[in-house]
């Protein structure tokens, strides 16, 4: 108990149990989004002092369990020690306590370029200013937008490591992008800005010190600005990097501005329908007769609520979250659709989910005259690193060197999806935590981000040293 009593008493873990809404009901790790906490059984528990409130005491025993659980292998930890030695790592990662403000200062300009996904030019034009100005070799903008710098190492035989960050947000162009700071509680607000401006900041702030230091990586390491991560964008930046430089890359390192703790070693697979119905139209007076692109849409949404459920273990998901159609409210509809979300972490399930949806929807008879399609608007595959990989191990290690910690292993969607669905171990990390991505009260919170830093140098440096070893442990290490 003494180490859990540690960790209960540090602010930040405090603060993440104050945080949770209800404790009594977390979730396994792979489905809890929030906060990756593990399930226990209530007969664990009351080995914990009676004295503990029973709630209290189910939180320190998932502190006791997560602490054991995330136990990193010495060699590893050796490693880690050895490389945040060396005088050149030394004094980087103390460098960090003094350039926060620079991070933020990088990824509030960031932020206030508008970057849609498919709208992402302007942001990418001054990340490649930015490349260059920062010395980073083979400077240049490829096929579909992503931005690409080089730093040579010291093998350049060997596989390279890729670092991205995604360029584009959620929000329109003509979003008010103002930022606010907080000095209370020492946080930073704006739209997009954890997501994902103070990811590009970090990918440049590392660049750029990496180059000052003079600091030479084990391998080459391409820095790359990634578009298309959000949406319906479907990876695409990530998919294209992958496909172009295929057996050229050993290992990746995807970083988000937020998730700081986190270590996503699983892609969660994202399956993405658009289902059209095409009719004639008509005036809904003059023409009544005629059937309705949004009336049968609406039979066949209620089709698919009433008939189709997702497999409740593992856990998956089916959401209808975008309806359009018509013309005007006195017209029969000549067109409508929906989009459908289907999210699972095994690609077997969203194949069999996608079956379903397509049978049921064929099974309802359609009005003569009307016409139905689907169409796959996005697939991003499923794959899962598995916790033992050095890769994952290492930056778990490198979370505790820092002193932040426990950390959690978690699944999400993101760029590391297509890496990972390829066969090259890939990890996605975050800088700092913050809250209420995707809206205009997204926050960053300023003091964790030397610690993000810190932890993004040392997993940098070790993945390019030992680029030979960890690279050729896919074929064991991958599973779909």
């Amino acid at each position: 108990m003494p180490k859990v009593l540690d960790f209960i008493e540090n602010n930040r873990v405090m603060h993440q149990i104050s945080r949770s809404r209800h404790i009594a009901s977390l979730l396994p790790i792979n489905t809890c989004a929030d906060y990756g906490y593990v399930s226990i059984t209530l007969k664990k528990v009351k080995s914990l002092p009676t004295s503990f409130n029973p709630v209290f005491r189910f939180t320190c025993l998932q502190l006791q369990w997560s602490i054991m659980a995330q136990t990193i292998p010495p060699t590893l930890q050796r490693l880690i020690e050895e490389q945040a030695s060396r005088s050149k790592t030394a004094i980087l990662l103390d460098k960090w306590l003094t350039l926060i403000d620079d991070i933020t200062s990088d990824a509030i300009a960031i932020q206030s370029i508008p970057a849609p996904t498919f709208e992402e030019q302007a942001r990418a034009d001054a990340i490649r200013k930015q490349f260059e100005v920062v010395g980073l070799h083979d400077v240049h903008q490829d096929e579909v937008g992503n931005v690409v710098g080089r730093t040579p190492g010291t093998d350049a035989n060997l596989p390279a490591l890729l670092i991205s960050a995604h360029l584009d947000t959620v929000f329109p162009i003509d979003t008010d992008l103002s930022t606010h700071y907080d000095a209370t509680a020492r946080h930073i607000t704006g739209p997009g800005l954890g997501d994902n401006s103070l990811g590009l900041a970090a990918l440049l702030g590392l660049a750029r010190q990496i180059t000052l230091h003079q600091i030479v990586p084990g391998c080459d390491v391409w820095w790359v600005a990634t578009v298309g991560e959000e949406g319906l964008g479907d990876l695409r930046g990530m998919r294209h990097i992958c496909l172009s430089q295929q057996g050229k890359i050993g290992l990746g390192l995807v970083i988000e501005g937020l998730g700081l703790g986190r270590v996503y070693h699983a892609g969660l697979g994202v399956r993405r329908l658009r289902v059209e119905t095409i009719g004639p139209g008509g005036h809904s007076w003059l023409h009544s007769d005629r059937p309705s692109a949004i009336h049968h849409l609406i039979e066949l949404g209620a089709a698919l609520i009433d008939l189709f459920s997702p497999p409740a273990h593992p856990h998956a998901i089916f959401n209808i979250g975008l309806i359009s159609g018509g013309t005007s409210i006195n017209t029969r509809a000549p067109q409508a659709s929906l989009s459908i979300d289907l999210r699972a972490i095994d690609n077997r399930i969203l194949t069999g989910m996608e079956s379903k949806i397509i049978d049921v929807i064929h099974a309802m008879p359609c009005p003569a005259g009307l016409r139905v399609s689907v169409d796959l608007i996005g697939n991003r595959p499923s794959a899962t690193l598995q916790s033992t990989h050095p890769l994952v191990q290492t930056a778990q290690g490198v979370l505790d060197y820092v002193h932040w910690g426990p950390s959690m292993l978690d699944t999400g969607s993101t760029d590391a999806n297509i890496p990972l669905a390829m066969g090259i171990p890939s990890v996605c990390i975050g800088i700092t935590t913050g809250a209420n991505a995707h809206t205009i009260k997204e926050y960053i919170d300023i003091a964790p981000i030397a610690a993000g830093m810190q932890q993004l140098t040392l997993l940098t440096l070790l993945a390019a040293e030992h680029m030979r070893d960890w690279q050729n442990w896919h074929s064991d290490s991958i599973r779909d």
